[in-house]
């Protein structure tokens, strides 16, 4: 689904707003390449008059209503300013995304994640905003720093986290109660994982499987790695080796063949992650992996209590990690607002009310502070509670991956899914993936 909306309403504008606007509207923006000192172009002060922004993001009509109204609250505080907003669904997203930056079309504002920012960033389509943040216009203060840094590419800002989320694992509580199982806990090792999952197998006489299979999940590797004290990626190339990778796959036939993990047919149909198809709420496992911030909706879609606890593996595996980011074209007329606008969807109480947790916990720990308080939502509450008991024990946060990490994310899935089919062996998916992503990395 794709929508829409024509320019949100734009209120009068007396003159004493006239004048506040023309101080911000004086900023500089880009003209056609980058900021001066940001991104090599001439610095060109804006024009006095009115500026519409078009604005992109994917989520659900949740998330649509939410950042319609935090764009309402900046237009009435700016009323010079109005926004031409579309919103999508993820699928497809990166598609149209895509087809914009080739026509040279790319909105103001857009909502772009880790898998992608750093592919936009070495293509030169996403403002530097370091200009911004390194006076204070952005102010990246509030933020942990290791979000801040997982926003940054070669010393560039070209990302500002709109939220934080950690990987989680979302559990059936009623259906452990009823089978009278254990519920996982957080940093339990991965070896405790397995044999947890084997368990709710038996005690459901196989009708339930333990867990999904996350063999061909990036996310999950990668804490795995991050967990024996190395990484998804070096700078522009592999952080692991094929031993590691080949303990991985095996680590995961061996749950396939004490049954914690589903038939593969249904892992495939699951691998997509989309919330609905997630085998914890569709009745196939007791578990699934999957963000935090993803919570409120996969318990929207079943009718048993969910729960969830931290990844398996050490605590200090999981980073500051942005869920997404708020990110501005480098080919805007209007940078200095952009990055105004980004200043305020991040760091203003107000909007981070209006927001809530559709894109995560807030960015900005005291914009977190003042909304966690008001939150009303058990499972919101939940979700918050997930990452203050992991804010303090977090590892340091990597570069996110680098141009060519999409690629390298799809031929991951396509060997898990190999290896599951039983169409090659784990030693042969493995050469295989080591050879063709270190090509896509160097393309």
């Amino acid at each position: 689904m794709s929508v829409a909306r024509s320019p949100l309403p734009r209120p009068g504008v007396d003159p004493a707003r006239r004048r506040l606007l023309g101080g911000l509207l004086g900023l500089p923006v880009l003209a056609t390449g980058g900021l001066s000192g940001c991104g090599g172009g001439e610095e060109t002060p804006a024009r006095d008059g009115p500026v519409e922004l078009s604005v992109f993001w994917y989520g659900g009509t949740r998330r649509a209503e939410a950042t319609e109204q935090a764009l309402r609250l900046y237009s009435t505080r700016n009323p010079l300013v109005t926004f031409r907003v579309t919103w999508q669904g993820q699928g497809g997203y990166y598609d149209r995304l895509a087809t914009q930056a080739g026509g040279g079309n790319v909105p103001d504002l857009f909502q772009i994640d880790d898998s992608m920012l750093g592919e936009y960033a070495q293509r030169g389509i996403v403002l530097d905003l370091g200009g911004y943040a390194d006076d204070g216009r952005i102010d990246l203060d509030t933020l942990p720093p290791g979000l801040t840094d997982y926003g940054t590419i070669d010393g560039r800002v070209y990302g500002v986290p709109a939220g934080q989320t950690h990987a989680a694992v979302v559990f059936n509580r009623d259906l452990l109660r009823r089978l009278g199982a254990p519920e996982p806990t957080t940093s339990m090792t991965w070896a405790d994982y397995l044999s947890w999952a084997a368990g709710v197998t038996r005690a459901s006489s196989g009708r339930v499987a333990g867990s999904m299979d996350p063999s061909g999940d990036h996310r999950a590797l990668w804490l795995w790695l991050r967990g024996l004290g190395t990484g998804f990626y070096q700078g522009r190339q592999l952080g692991f080796g094929s031993a590691a990778l080949l303990d991985w796959f095996e680590f995961w036939q061996r749950a396939r063949s004490q049954q914690a993990t589903p038939a593969a047919a249904l892992v495939d149909r699951a691998d997509s992650g989309e919330p609905a198809r997630q085998l914890v709420v569709t009745g196939h496992t007791a578990a699934s992996f999957a963000w935090s911030h993803q919570f409120p909706e996969l318990q929207r879609y079943s009718d048993d209590e969910l729960a969830m606890v931290g990844f398996p593996g050490p605590r200090a595996a999981q980073w500051d990690r942005a869920s997404m980011y708020w990110a501005g074209f480098r080919g805007t007329r209007h940078a200095g607002v952009v990055a105004n606008v980004v200043n305020f969807l991040t760091g203003s109480i107000e909007a981070g009310r209006l927001l809530g947790t559709e894109r995560g916990l807030p960015a900005s720990l005291t914009v977190r502070q003042a909304v966690v308080q008001t939150l009303d939502d058990p499972l919101a509450r939940q979700v918050a509670a997930l990452g203050e008991a992991l804010r303090q024990q977090v590892g340091p946060a990597p570069a996110p991956p680098p141009k060519g990490h999409g690629e390298v994310r799809t031929l991951l899935a396509d060997a898990a899914r190999s290896i599951r089919a039983g169409r090659s062996g784990a030693r042969a998916a493995t050469a295989q993936f080591m050879a063709r992503a270190q090509a896509a990395l160097a393309r």
